[in-house]
């Protein structure tokens, strides 16, 4: 897709032409794939952006590799007011997540980050310190 990245079979993809979709709302992913997994939620009805990958030094990707000039190209006429970074809580995907954060920060824009931490149907006793810690930062009121 010419506007977003998905992958399409016309210039724009089925995403990006459905008028139903809130413009305001951008939810930044690394691959098509993750657009996938997101749209099977049924949760999220705003416009995405696909990087098409993360920052890893290691295996040479800069943010220059990705198609972040793209995105700032998309922030710049101000339809959109946020911003929510869906990369992979991983060490690449939280580089890239920071990278974008500390960028569009000075644009007053609200930029989110989707919550990770223990899946459901998990035991606390096999979760990792990193996940467990997430899932504390990551806590909400419980509601009743």
């Amino acid at each position: 897709c010419a506007t977003c990245g998905n992958v399409a079979q016309e210039e724009q993809c089925n995403i990006c032409r459905d008028t139903r979709r809130d413009p305001s709302v951008i939810c930044v992913v690394e691959e098509p794939k993750d657009v996938v997994a997101i749209e099977r939620t049924r949760e999220f009805r705003g416009r995405y952006h696909v990087l098409g990958g993360a920052i890893s030094p290691i295996d040479g990707v800069g943010p220059d590799d990705l198609r972040i000039r793209e995105l700032l190209a998309r922030l710049a006429d101000g339809t959109v007011t946020e911003l929510i970074l869906a990369t992979d809580p991983n060490l690449e995907g939280e580089a890239t997540a920071t990278y974008l954060a500390r960028m569009i920060k000075p644009m007053g824009l609200k930029v989110t980050r989707l919550a990770s931490g223990l899946p459901v149907g998990g035991d606390l006793e096999y979760a990792d310190e990193v996940t467990l810690g997430r899932a504390f930062e990551g806590r909400r009121l419980l509601d009743v």
